[in-house]
């Protein structure tokens, strides 16, 4: 019968856990694995509109399908790189890079300034191994082409030991310190940055104040405090495109800005050339067309009456909107689009063939009923739920043109275009950018560059040995230590 005996296994305890968990943490396989994750995080990030680059987009997906759009948003699928989600992963990344690379970039430190090996004994098992006949001024030619060429050195009796090529590990290091410059300024602009989209009409003004935004995300330790303070007024928006291709060739802002000591000032912003305000950018993000209309009722009273804003469906600006009427009664919706150049499609309806107002033209179907507005369901601006409404009519204006209809009447007076304003702050952009910049160099050096090592050794009886080691048995150093030979031979 066999004995059974317990086995007391050490407790690791809470040190000792801790410890194996900062193991785990730093080693580089944790490193590659969260880098991974890192890559397979941000894909959502490039298949779904986000809210703080594209804000309209995401009202237009919620619009389409709100069910879906819904459990997105819960899962911060329009928000991917500033969910908690995401920031746990490249905050461990940061960590694991940090334990992973400053131990080593120590113990490289070390090895930079440390002298190179002694000779070994068994030259010959080595790269590149020559064994000829000196004549006693090899030491010294070899001495003269190390210090030519910046190899350190280290002689001795007989022999001379030269490196070179740390360059290869110091670029792999400063690869991964610049991923963590990269992290850092990714992490102050998560802190300390802003972003905010505004939906301006041609004649109005925008003011830097929270309630002057569409949308507008703070960073997780900053508020409105942080506004500054400045204004932009939209004077005149110009667009200009190629007639044959309708592709756009240039996007001009005309615009009159204020900033906080009060100072006006006539300025142009453009797609690549925003506006700064202190620590804010201004750029220009989008734009499309805005109808002017008036809604009177059946006695000519005002009901509505201003600029609407419409959504561009395509590269030709055609464009869905809704006008809604809550003052009317009972309430007005017109479920519209606008085409800025119209031309009528057997099979398409109404299309626009040209992005510019060459042809404008107001298309609606007038609904009355109630809006939904007081649910406290929130509702698309661009859309109307016509659920527990009826149609009444349908039509289409030209600017300047009246449709009467049974308890009102709706006026097209004009089209004014619209820009969308992205108020940009992010304070860590400078480090990301130098991070990137430093991280390319480093990847461009450990990719060129290699280490090597070269001997030469006098023997006692006159003859000398010549010798090479780098990884991989590179034959660079085939060349190299060719060069070499011929030149401590007296072959210059």
């Amino acid at each position: 019968m066999k004995n059974n005996k317990e086995i007391d296994l050490p407790e690791i305890g809470a040190r000792g856990l801790a410890r194996f968990a900062w193991r785990q943490l730093t080693s580089m396989r944790t490193a590659l694995i969260l880098l991974m994750l890192l890559a397979i995080a941000s894909i959502p990030g490039s298949l779904l509109p986000q809210r703080n680059q594209n804000p309209m987009a995401v009202r237009e997906y919620f619009a389409n399908d709100p069910t879906l759009a819904k459990w997105i948003d819960r899962l911060s699928g329009f928000d991917v790189f500033s969910a908690p989600w995401f920031s746990a992963i490249y905050i461990l990344l940061f960590i694991s890079l940090i334990g992973c690379v400053l131990p080593r970039t120590f113990e490289h430190l070390k090895l930079v300034r440390a002298k190179p090996p002694t000779t070994p004994k068994n030259l010959q098992k080595l790269q590149g191994y020559t064994l000829f006949n000196g004549n006693g001024e090899e030491l010294a030619r070899a001495h003269e082409f190390f210090r030519k060429n910046h190899f350190r050195i280290r002689e001795q009796e007989g022999s001379i030991s030269a490196e070179k090529g740390y360059v290869r590990e110091s670029g792999n290091l400063l690869f991964h310190l610049s991923l963590i410059l990269v992290l850092i300024g990714v992490s102050i602009g998560s802190l300390f940055g802003m972003r905010g989209d505004a939906i301006i009409v041609t004649g109005e003004r925008f003011i830097n104040l929270a309630t002057s935004y569409d949308a507008l995300t703070y960073g997780k330790l900053t508020g409105e405090k942080s506004l500054n303070t400045f204004s932009v007024r939209l004077d005149k928006f110009v667009a200009q495109y190629d007639p044959i291709t309708n592709s756009p060739l240039d996007y001009s802002a005309f615009v009159t800005t204020e900033d906080e000591e009060g100072n006006l000032l006539e300025r142009v912003i453009k797609v690549n050339s925003p506006l700064t305000f202190g620590s804010s950018r201004v750029y220009l993000q989008a734009n499309g067309y805005a109808p002017v209309v008036t809604v009177r009722d059946e006695i000519g009273n005002v009901n509505f009456q201003g600029p609407v804003t419409f959504l561009p469906q395509d590269s030709n600006l055609r464009s869905i909107g809704s006008i809604k009427v809550p003052e009317a009664s009972p309430q007005l919706g017109f479920v519209s689009s606008f085409v800025p150049t119209y031309q009528r499609d057997p099979q398409a309806g109404a299309v626009s063939v040209y992005p510019e107002l060459l042809r404008p033209r107001l298309l609606f179907s007038i609904w009355e009923g109630d809006l939904g507005l007081d649910t406290g369901v929130p509702q698309s601006i661009y859309k109307i739920d016509t659920t527990a409404m009826t149609r009444i009519a349908l039509d289409s204006l030209s600017p300047g043109e009246r449709f009467d209809f049974t308890g009102g009447s709706i006026t097209f007076e004009k089209v004014e275009p619209w820009i969308n304003l992205a108020v940009v702050r992010d304070p860590g952009k400078t480090y990301s950018l130098i991070g990137g910049i430093l991280a390319l160099a480093g990847l461009l050096a450990s990719l060129f560059g290699f280490r090597r090592r070269i001997w030469l050794r006098v023997l006692s009886d006159g003859q000398v040995e010549i010798a090479g080691l780098a990884k991989n048995n590179s034959a660079a150093l085939d060349i190299q230590l060719g060069d070499f030979e011929r030149f401590v031979r007296g072959d210059k």
